[in-house]
């Protein structure tokens, strides 16, 4: 009763508001170790995905490394008209939006899939056998990869020994349009499917084993097992790791592809990237070139913002 009273006396409580820097200060003091963690990371997405950022405006200057960024006259749009009035501009669009397409229906599942193959793996010699020689060709360089699929598709390859003992004749495969993608597609999928897993495999191994032997108990299916429980506890991961993928539906893997084609197949396989690269560094049309891959981030951007947008309206997951 007495304290009560003196605190009565004493009036209200004053409460000290820290402003914004102080509580920084604070907490940078309270959690100094975890700012030295991420200030690497930080000081490289400022360096090399956020300053360049600045010399993004050559794509509406008339660009001379002579003049200068600052120095080069303003031109506005123009290099943009020129790209989509340009005879290329289908093409590139085209095939760019194909081979992702491709890539998104055919490789974006096989990671899962192997997953869920290995998940039901209960030999764990065999499990691991398996991720070893699915893990491999990730670790195999671009140039190394490419020189395998080379040997093995041109005339006297193996590829064309299995033709020709089922009756086929021999022909350079890499040269053959109606080929190209397919072998592209396959190459991407036969190289990152198995290193895809390890995001897979981590999200399987969260998910309560509990519920498998309730199933069990129940009366379910190695089936039912996979389809009531298996795959709506990956299904979180999927669309995160979808929403990614398309983040990049107007982007190809620019050494795979400038490794691979040949100008007797440029008209299924000449992208974005490879335009960007002929343009850009062989006719030092840097204006043009820098059009062209604002053009694709855009692109790029919208892709992601819609994805996002409707998984977060579908199934409430979502980057943001």
């Amino acid at each position: 009763m007495f304290n009560e009273l003196l605190r009565n006396l004493r009036g209200p409580k004053v409460v000290h508001r820290l402003s914004f820097g102080q509580r920084v200060r604070k907490d940078f003091r309270r959690n100094y170790m975890v700012y030295l963690l991420v200030l690497p990371v930080l000081v490289y997405f400022i360096l090399f995905q956020y300053f360049p950022m600045y010399g993004a405006q050559i794509a509406f200057r008339d660009f001379s490394p002579v003049r200068g960024i600052w120095g080069s006259q303003w031109v506005g749009l123009e290099h943009f008209r020129r790209f989509f009035s340009g005879p290329f501009f289908w093409r590139v669009v085209r095939n760019t939006f194909l081979i992702n397409v491709y890539q998104l229906f055919w490789g974006f599942p096989a990671p899962i899939i192997l997953a869920l193959f290995m998940n039901e793996m209960r030999n764990i010699k065999f499990k691991r056998t398996v991720q070893t020689i699915t893990y491999m060709p990730h670790f195999i360089s671009t140039v190394v990869m490419v020189g395998i699929i080379m040997d093995f598709t041109m005339s006297r390859g193996l590829f064309n020994d299995i033709n020709v003992f089922f009756g086929g004749t021999r022909r350079n495969l890499l040269a053959e349009p109606a080929l190209w993608r397919s072998i592209f597609v396959g190459s991407g999928i036969w190289q990152s499917a198995g290193w895809g897993t390890i995001v897979y495999l981590a999200a399987l191994s969260g998910i309560d084993e509990q519920l498998y032997e309730a199933a069990m108990i129940d009366g379910a299916g190695r089936f039912r097992r996979l389809i009531s429980i298996t795959l709506p506890g990956i299904m979180p991961t999927i669309v995160i790791l979808l929403i990614l993928r398309m983040g990049s539906m107007m982007s190809v893997g620019f050494e795979q592809i400038i490794l691979m084609y040949s100008p007797i197949v440029y008209e299924v396989s000449d992208v974005i990237s490879t335009y960007v690269y002929r343009a850009g560094l062989l006719n030092a049309q840097f204006s043009y070139a820098s059009a062209i891959g604002l053009f694709n981030s855009v692109i790029n951007f919208m892709f992601i913002m819609t994805a996002n947008g409707i998984s977060r309206r579908v199934n409430e997951t979502s980057l943001w």
